[in-house]
């Protein structure tokens, strides 16, 4: 789909669990109320010297993913950026996936009315 145009983003931002409160208060503060949170395991890219062996450890994190109206994406990427980034390695990362349409299975509504 290159080229198309989104009016709507969804979000997966995975975390660590002891940050889940803040990015609640994040994203309801931008009026994102429709989330979806789930306990995962997971690890990032883990780097060796040439040679040696990687052991991967998976770590429990949050993962929440929600859909907002793309002129919210950037807002809320940088608070998060802002208020949970530690400085080191895990602090976690966000998707930014376009997305077609929403529909609200109740009555109907479409687009960002949904949201």
């Amino acid at each position: 789909m290159k080229g198309k145009s989104y009016t709507m983003k969804e979000l997966v931002i995975i975390i660590k669990p002891e940050h889940i409160q803040t990015l609640k208060q994040i994203l309801t503060g931008d009026r994102v109320y429709g989330m979806t949170v789930s306990s995962v395991m997971g690890c990032g890219s883990q780097k060796a010297a040439k040679g040696a062996e990687v052991v991967v450890n998976f770590m429990p994190r949050i993962r929440v993913e929600t859909v907002v109206a793309d002129a919210a994406v950037e807002g809320i990427v940088e608070q998060v950026r802002e208020k949970l980034s530690t400085g080191t390695p895990g602090d976690g990362v966000i998707f930014v996936r376009g997305v077609d349409e929403a529909i609200r299975i109740r009555n109907g509504e479409r687009g960002e009315k949904v949201l």
